[in-house]
């Protein structure tokens, strides 16, 4: 389990960055936040990611950012590049 972490931690890390605008995945329809203190369901924000931006989940793993809890989404676009999408874990908002 911890060798699985590892490479996943490292896969992102090697992962090139690449800036996509910032955008809302919940796309801001009552309801589509997550109850107070909870989270949007990963399987939410991975289909809204793909409706977003055509291509395939590659990793997850979830960290923090400004002291929110956020998802990292390693995604391949249909062009074969690699980004990794940083999304509010509360509100499904892509930040980055």
């Amino acid at each position: 389990m911890f060798r699985r972490r590892l490479i996943a931690a490292l896969l992102l890390a090697a992962a090139p960055l690449v800036a996509l605008p910032a955008s809302s995945v919940a796309a801001q329809e009552p309801g589509r936040e997550a109850p107070a203190g909870g989270q949007v369901p990963l399987s939410r924000v991975l289909k809204d990611i793909a409706q977003r931006y055509p291509g395939k989940q590659l990793n997850t793993t979830m960290g923090q950012s400004g002291g929110r809890p956020v998802y990292l989404v390693q995604w391949q676009l249909s062009n074969g590049r690699i980004v990794v999408l940083t999304v509010d874990a509360q509100t499904g908002q892509v930040l980055g």
